[in-house]
């Protein structure tokens, strides 16, 4: 519960930490609707050249509109389509695309005409055309005196008609996202586009140089860049893959500076920005520290070894399997970061002393007191109802992740229930224009798929579910026990050998083909993987009810919350990252980690070689080695480094989602492609910390300069627009 007051750390110091760095400029990932003119203003005095309209307008001819989604963020770079993100973002369309014998992932790809460019498997470009404040829509559909389900199922069913009435005979898809948790919501309007082809990509040994070993690190010397198009129908509508397609022309797209950058240097990102954390309470973050890092570090390194192995045995496994354990390693030197981060810098603590320091205003302000003083403690009884079935919820959340085979029979296992319901009652993603996309995702599977190792995947959660408490059993997993009861690890394998021996789900057509059959037919089949989900499907349904009841009380308390704490600061709060659009501001600039160790804001050609120790992940390809002994560097000379310039660092705020975010000049024009943040910052989800927190940026003459001189992409470089 909590304190009365926190012993551990005076009051006064605490509301310096926070408060000490409010007002400057870098920290904020704005959402387009709160620039005004006041942001617009201390940009320009940074340095900005450039006007609000030329940034964002309605009508889609600012530089906002040449920023897409496409899984993280990318951009539009010509006005035939072509698009530039990072390396890893593109990398799960190359793995499922490559094999051993033409292995793309090793040794890049580049199609040397608009003919040769590959089509990218479950990707698609959401370019956004409109948002619209829809608060008071929302929550004209709640009253008082609804219970948080009731609450929760009403905001619901009224932002899914919302939804529908704007997707009416338009060729968009929208969604209402939450704006600090309730405060306020926004509709999005996007313009999706479905046919995106690889058109070049460099090979891993530049695109993902130092790996897991430098990744989050300074310094950095990685070219994570890739180019890929996007394509239309011939009738201007958004269209799947087909010969007939056209590059999609966008009404937006950046030029690009060649002409370097300098230290202080104004730099101005926008993408879509996964989560950030800032404005939750201290439960949050004390459930993040004790819990939900430490679950999913385990998780991943148990992942990460189990794929591994198989890596090791078999090189079309490990084509298959390569995305998803990069992505575990990613998610576990974070969670790591993330951890060892909340612990060193006591933000927990500092956080409920923010609180203590609240209540104590509250005190001092009856009528503020009556209308905010008893939040804080119904927002940690929310809290505290969740830990009751953390562990089980996370390993069924994890389960997905780690288990193709069980995820897809979830998926198709859900759509068999939620498409008996009218359309405006079904759970969000499985309504009835969420079919193409779920057949796309079991078809997609198909190409990550290793039975073996997802079978032993599998075992590993059904042997960790059976260790949970009392109290957090998963009843599915525990029938599988009645195979053979006297011997857990018999029965295990047992029910496993029947589960990957007599199903159908091998096949990817088969999984499509369940999507169609009627409730009946399909409550006939006798697939073990099918029958399975269905068990698992009432425990996730509990969960999936409590998680509602959860959303419906805080979207009642949180937004009231912080609105109690505008008051306190006498400032209006920007909601944190919620996967929509926004923009940040900040210079290029180096940091000092710590005593008597300065870092300089900008990599060079001469580190990528320093590295090089011939085995991966320091393996340069010999056609970069011969380049940079030949001294071939054309014009990418950076004039302070007199070198080729590799990455960059800014003061810009960013988190997971920002990858692949062109960073922009003062004239708008492109000079990186964001793809990290610095490990010692790595808690800037939870606060920023403007000495410390930097954005690790690919420098664009980097991307330049690989694509002239190492891989010859001169087709490529003829469709930008340069600015020498």
């Amino acid at each position: 519960m909590l304190p009365k007051n926190p012993t551990y750390i005076p009051i006064c110091i605490i509301l310096l930490f926070f408060l000490s760095f409010s007002g400057a400029a870098e920290e904020g990932m704005y959402p387009l609707n709160q620039l005004d003119q006041n942001l617009v203003q201390k940009m320009q005095k940074m340095g900005l050249e450039l006007s609000l309209e030329e940034i964002y307008n309605p009508q889609g001819t600012g530089l906002a509109s040449a920023v897409v989604r496409l899984g993280a963020t990318a951009s539009f770079v010509s006005p035939k389509g072509l698009i530039v993100t990072n390396h890893h973002v593109a990398y799960r369309a190359v793995q499922r695309i490559s094999t051993p014998e033409e292995n793309f992932i090793e040794h890049g790809f580049l199609a040397r005409s608009r003919e040769k460019e590959l089509p990218a498997p479950g990707y698609q470009a959401s370019i956004l055309l409109s948002m619209q404040k829809v608060t008071d829509r929302v929550l004209s559909a709640v009253n008082e005196n609804m219970s948080d389900l009731e609450r929760f199922m009403a905001i619901d069913k009224k932002k899914k008609e919302i939804v529908a009435e704007a997707e009416a005979e338009r060729d968009v898809e929208c969604r209402i996202e939450a704006m600090n948790y309730g405060m306020d919501y926004y509709l999005f309007a996007y313009f999706i586009l479905k046919d995106i082809r690889l058109v070049y990509v460099p090979p891993r040994s530049i695109g993902e140089y130092g790996g897991d070993i430098d990744n989050w690190m300074w310094p950095r010397h990685c070219g994570d860049f890739a180019f890929l198009r996007a394509y239309i129908g011939p009738d201007g509508k958004p269209a799947k893959y087909s010969k007939d397609n056209l590059p999609y022309e966008p009404k937006s797209y950046l030029k690009i500076s060649a002409r370097g950058i300098n230290e202080n240097d104004f730099a101005m990102v926008m993408g879509y920005p996964g989560r950030t954390y800032r404005h939750l309470p201290s439960f949050a973050i004390e459930e993040d520290q004790e819990f939900r890092y430490p679950f999913q570090i385990n998780t991943a390194n148990d992942l990460i070894r189990i794929f591994e192995e198989f890596s090791w045995k078999d090189k079309e496994a490990a084509v298959k399997l390569s995305s998803s354990i990069k992505s575990l390693n990613n998610t576990l030197k974070n969670n790591q970061g993330m951890l060892e981060g909340l612990k060193r810098t006591k933000i927990f603590q500092k956080k409920r002393a923010e609180e203590m320091a609240f209540l104590e205003f509250l005190n001092k302000n009856p009528e503020l007191d009556r209308k905010y003083g008893a939040l804080l403690s119904k927002i940690e009884v929310l809290y505290q109802e969740q830990k009751k079935f953390r562990e089980k919820r996370a390993l069924l959340r994890w389960i997905t992740r780690g288990s193709a085979m069980m995820n897809c029979a979830l998926i198709i296992n859900k759509w068999s229930i939620e498409k008996e319901k009218q359309d405006m009652e079904r759970e969000l993603g499985y309504q009835a224009k969420d079919l193409p996309n779920i057949e796309s995702r079991l078809k997609v599977a198909q190409r990550s798929l290793v039975p073996e190792a997802d079978k032993q995947a599998l075992e590993y959660f059904i042997k960790r579910a059976l260790a949970l408490p009392a109290g957090q059993k998963i009843k599915a997993m525990e029938k599988i026990l009645s195979y053979n009861p006297k011997h857990p690890d018999q029965a295990i394998s047992e029910f496993l050998g029947i589960l990957y021996g007599e199903t159908a789900l091998f096949s990817a057509e088969e999984r499509v083909n369940m999507l169609h059959l009627n409730r009946k037919d399909f409550s006939m089949l006798i697939d073990p993987f099918i029958k399975f989900a269905a068990e698992l499907e009432e425990e996730r349904e509990f969960l999936n009810t409590k998680e509602k009841e959860f959303s419906g009380a805080f979207s009642r308390l949180m937004p009231l919350y912080l609105e109690g704490i505008e008051w306190w600061k006498k400032s209006i709060l920007y909601p944190d990252a919620n996967r929509t659009l926004r923009l940040n501001f900040g210079r290029v600039k180096g940091y000092s980690p710590q005593d008597a160790l300065t870092y300089h804001y900008l990599t060079s050609l001469t580190g990528v070689i320093e590295k090089h120790t011939g085995a991966e992940p320091f393996d340069n390809p010999g056609k970069l080695l011969k380049v940079h002994e030949a001294k071939d560097f054309g014009s990418y000379v950076d004039r302070n480094i007199h070198d080729v310039p590799v990455n960059f660092l800014t003061t810009n705020d960013s988190t997971g989602g920002n990858s692949g975010s062109p960073v922009l000049n003062a004239k708008g024009e492109l000079i990186g492609l964001l793809f990290d943040g610095t490990y010692e910052a790595m808690y800037s989800d939870y606060y920023f910390n403007t000495q410390l927190t930097r954005s690790i940026n690919v420098d664009i003459r980097y991307v330049l300069f690989i694509a002239e001189k190492v891989d010859k992409a001169l087709n490529v470089l003829e469709e930008l627009t340069i600015v020498r």
